[in-house]
């Protein structure tokens, strides 16, 4: 997911907004799952990072201090968390880095509230509805539960949707014997061939930031940390 927006792309993105909308009331909000980069661009422009467990205390911080949020970049999450807000399809565009202005025309910019990436997780965006009407089909008493990075059209079907932590607890949660679907995807291949290198001594997939982009990315983190913080004590 974290290859679906990229600086250059996101840069340009909002050099295009301060065209027709203030950029002042724009909330950048990146999901976790994206580059250092990226991150540090939300930390520079007073934006968040999200994770799909925070994604509306974040979102609802974000709202309150702007008016509209750009968020990728994963728009199924955005989406889906706005809806679960009270907003509607009407509230939202999803913006297309590959055309002019998002492929929108300025008045979509102005009376939109949620700006969304079109981007998505690999993964998840590969459930579709015939998939959770098979699973009941074979499982009548069984519930499915999906991340909020699915699809509309799968959330609205599904039984629960919930962040990983919200899924494993319902998992948990569940009486002896049930069956529960989920719309997920585990790979342990590629966790064994990551721990077998780490004990060989060999550090895979590392990542290497400079001291500028670390130091504003950590500025995003931290701001999402302080608002959940803030959210559960309140």
């Amino acid at each position: 997911m974290a290859d679906m927006a990229d600086l250059d792309e996101v840069e340009e993105a909002w050099e295009s907004l301060d065209q027709v909308t203030d950029v002042e009331r724009l909330v950048p909000i990146t999901y976790m799952n994206s580059s250092a980069a990226l991150k540090a661009f939300v930390g520079r422009h007073g934006g968040a990072v999200c994770t799909s467990t925070n994604a509306r205390a974040i979102l609802e911080w974000a709202l309150a201090k702007g008016d509209k949020v750009l968020f990728f970049p994963d728009q199924h999450l955005g989406r889906n968390t706005g809806l679960a807000m009270g907003y509607g399809h009407e509230d939202m565009r999803v913006w297309n880095p590959r055309l002019d202005l998002g492929g929108l025309t300025d008045v979509d910019v102005k009376q939109s509230t949620f700006l969304l990436w079109k981007g998505h997780c690999s993964v998840h965006q590969r459930f579709r509805p015939e998939h959770v009407e098979a699973f009941r089909a074979e499982h009548p008493d069984g519930i499915v539960v999906v991340h909020p990075e699915c699809a509309h059209e799968v959330v609205e079907v599904a039984d629960q949707v919930g962040s990983t932590d919200a899924i494993i607890k319902a998992v948990d949660a569940a009486a002896p014997g049930s069956v529960i679907g989920v719309g997920f995807r585990i790979d342990p291949p590629h966790l064994a061939w990551v721990l077998e290198n780490l004990v060989e001594g060999r550090v895979v997939n590392q990542i290497v930031v400079d001291a500028d982009t670390s130091e504003w990315a950590r500025v995003a983190l931290r701001r999402m940390l302080d608002i959940t913080e803030a959210t559960v004590s309140a």
